[in-house]
């Protein structure tokens, strides 16, 4: 091996800039690598097992791992060691043509970089040599740690493990002709999620096969050995087969061992030649099987066994992220570069095969590359009820409209877990049909079905918002008490949307059976503390909780929801018969003013009750007619949309992808808030009266949820609350005294 010279250097192609070792040719090059495999105007080598497709195969995985370790190596940090033990699975999807690859690790991302770059992806965010490839790995504006929705050719983020078969799942739901492999670490594979999330939707979509599950299994997690790490080749498959997988393809580098390495995981880069290339080709074989295997109907696993590590500067755990002592200058990496270093010529040879794959570079040929085609909903006729008359459901109400959606739009899914009908929005059942395999008129299921109901809130928020991701509309709808269980694949998702670079429609839940309709249920069924997770979400720029006060407003809502892009919207609404409050105009204007004025009385004094919800305005509304008796003024202000709220740079809206500026200015603030007290008032979270009383300088206060209990009805918990006419009118009267 030797060291790239200034003067070597200037006579580089251009991407090889900041390559710092080159090797000699490997044997039989001449041979087998004399031509791309990848014949010019074609998109795929032409046969997995042809001689040359192997060999150029086994070079484009050395070159993966060789671009991980140097990224990585040049910040001392970062994650080589999972996508090194898997690089000839990865460089095998490539070279048979698949790009559109996803992840359930994050920690794979130096190897997807490397990718990126290998096939020009990343040239579309000014990254054309390796050395601008190390340069902005890890920093501001370029690589991040981990996946995201900014970087070109990566179709979804990864970071929290377990949530990558939903991305997978959604692609190859929206794109039957294609294939999304995805890779799982055997780490990864302790997450309950991804097996069973797995199972259910191949039950509710059994034609839907057309997605790839790559466990590589390299014996250990991130700091100690995988709890799988002990388990057969049989018991393996085994695990497999018993979840529903019709095709297992297992490729074990330890049957192509030829030195004696210790143990059940070895190395393939310390095999001889011929060896490697016997791995290699069984890997490529392998993969090629699979797929077609997916691709025709089959639901399908490959499993690559390597130890973690193969080819890098360390094996097992020590290999699965650098430390500030692994520097470029480091021995030890020096000495793993020099051992994984090609030829120019072979670095070339690599290139144009990653260009040609696939039609192009991934970020101009992969799925999420495009804006996905919808359907145009025109105008959904929203019913608008009489003010005073009688109370409605508001749940009921939305779900009428998302029937409607589901009717104009064939891709559009409902997921909810815990069930419709104990939502209030059994409607929405009798028009989309839940997606079963028994057909049943009583319980509105069928085959085809649009409404998805896994008894998982990760499955239900995964698809959705997995679909959305994909570019297709979703709902996302769950009992507020259980939607905490579903919302890290949702925060995924809307964090990614922010960066996004291209527009998609908004991932949109309904979150029902709040906590004061739960009093009989107790306080499993009582958890609006979820509240303060949105409330800290909105912060972000992108995501606006909406708090309709009833029926009418949360149609004006959904309609709303459905015209926005890239954004993460909650629509949170009771399944009570309550009274109508509002107008549409008036929820129409709430939306882009963030609150709406509901009821003024004059008097020498004014209370502004400020209240986010629909069943809390009862108790207000009751307040409000006592301090009428004795003179006391009151405003009652319905919060809808509380990220109008805040003052601009209290939130990083202008950083997101489709941003939203819209803001109520102090001027209006005023004039809707300002009197001699402020109440802020919420049957959840305080933290989502947060923008209110960062702004008001009136003596205020809040009440809000403290914690559940049994109770008999929404009165008697609201009492054990301290949210009660009596404790508002005694502490609105202490206030403006």
């Amino acid at each position: 091996m030797t060291a790239m010279t200034s003067k070597a250097s200037s006579a580089l192609p251009n991407f090889c800039q900041g390559i710092q070792y080159f090797g000699e040719a490997l044997p039989n090059f001449a041979t087998y690598g004399a031509t791309p495999a990848i014949e010019s105007g074609k998109v795929a080598i032409a046969d997995a097992a042809d001689p040359a497709a192997v060999y150029q195969t086994l070079l484009a995985a050395d070159a993966l791992r060789y671009l991980t370790l140097q990224v990585t190596g040049s910040k001392a940090s970062g994650h080589p060691g999972g996508f090194a033990s898997q690089a000839e699975a990865y460089a095998g999807l490539v070279m048979l043509g698949h790009k559109n690859i996803i992840t359930e690790v994050g920690h794979h991302a130096p190897g997807f970089y490397s990718a990126m770059f290998l096939d020009r992806s990343l040239e579309d965010m000014g990254i054309f040599t390796v050395q601008q490839l190390r340069d902005r790995f890890r920093e501001k504006h370029g690589l991040l740690g981990h996946l995201s929705g900014y970087i070109p050719g990566i179709l979804a983020p990864a970071g929290p493990l377990g949530q990558g078969q939903h991305f997978a799942m959604a692609a190859a739901l929206l794109h039957k002709d294609k294939l999304f492999p995805f890779t799982i670490g055997d780490g990864g594979l302790g997450e309950p999620y991804i097996v069973s999330a797995i199972a259910h939707f191949n039950t509710a979509y059994p034609d839907a096969t057309n997605f790839l599950p790559v466990l590589v299994w390299n014996g250990f997690s991130q700091e100690h050995h995988s709890m799988v790490s002990l388990k057969t080749n049989e018991q393996m498959k085994a695990y497999w087969q018993g979840n529903g997988f019709a095709e297992v393809i297992l490729v074990d580098a330890k049957d192509f061992d030829d030195q004696n390495q210790p143990g059940d995981y070895v190395d393939s880069t310390a095999f001889s030649f011929e060896q490697r290339l016997a791995f290699t080709k069984a890997v490529l074989v392998g993969i090629d099987k699979a797929a077609h295997s997916a691709l025709n109907g089959k639901l399908t696993v490959f499993i690559i066994k390597q130890l973690k590590g193969a080819g890098v500067h360390a094996r097992g755990s020590k290999s699965h992220n650098l430390y500030p002592k692994d520097t470029l200058d480091a021995p030890h990496i020096i000495s793993a570069l020099q051992g994984r270093a090609l030829s120019l010529e072979a670095w070339e040879l690599v290139r144009t095969n990653a260009e040609r794959a696939g039609g192009g570079p991934a970020a101009k040929t992969v799925v999420t590359e495009f804006e996905l085609s919808l359907p145009d909903l025109g105008e959904l006729p929203l019913e608008e009820y009489a003010i005073g008359g009688d109370p409605k459901v508001s749940t009921t109400a939305m779900g009428r409209l998302v029937g409607i959606v589901g009717k104009k739009d064939s891709n559009f899914l409902v997921t909810n877990a815990d069930g419709n009908e104990a939502s209030g929005i059994a409607n929405i059942n009798q028009a989309l049909k839940i997606i079963h395999p028994t057909t049943d008129d009583l319980y509105n299921q069928a085959p085809g079905g649009q409404v998805y109901e896994p008894l998982s809130e990760d499955a239900c928020a995964g698809l959705a918002a997995g679909l959305a991701l994909m570019g297709a509309r979703t709902l996302w709808c769950s009992y507020e008490s259980f939607a905490v269980n579903g919302l890290p694949i949702w925060q995924t998702v809307v964090q990614a949307m922010a960066e996004l670079r291209r527009p998609t429609p908004s991932t949109i839940t309904l979150f029902t059976a709040g906590a004061l309709e739960q009093g009989r249920n107790g306080w499993t069924h009582q958890r609006p503390e979820i509240e303060a997770y949105f409330a800290s979400l909105m912060r972000n720029g992108n995501v606006f909780p909406l708090f309709p006060p009833d029926a009418n407003s949360i149609q004006a809502c959904y309609d709303w929801a459905l015209t926005t892009k890239n954004k993460g919207i909650v629509i949170t609404a009771s399944k009570s018969p309550l009274p109508i409050r509002t107008t549409l105009e008036q929820t129409r204007k709430g939306l882009r003013d963030g609150a709406v004025l509901l009821q003024e009385v004059a008097g020498d004094r004014q209370v502004v009750f400020a209240v986010i919800g629909d069943m809390t305005l009862m108790p207000v509304f009751e307040a409000a007619a006592f301090l009428e008796t004795e003179g006391i003024g009151v405003k009652i202000v319905s919060i809808i949309n509380p990220r109008r709220l805040y003052r601009p740079d209290d939130t990083a809206w202008d950083t997101c992808s489709e941003p939203d500026g819209g803001f109520m200015d102090d001027a209006k603030f005023a004039e809707l808030f300002d009197g001699h007290a402020l109440i802020g008032v919420t049957g959840g979270a305080a933290a989502m009266l947060e923008p209110i009383m960062l702004r008001s300088n009136c003596k205020r206060d809040t009440f809000a949820w403290k914690r559940g209990e049994t109770t008999a009805s929404a009165g008697e918990l609201m009492a054990f609350n301290g949210l009660t006419a009596e404790a508002l009118t005694k502490r609105a009267i202490e206030l403006v005294h």
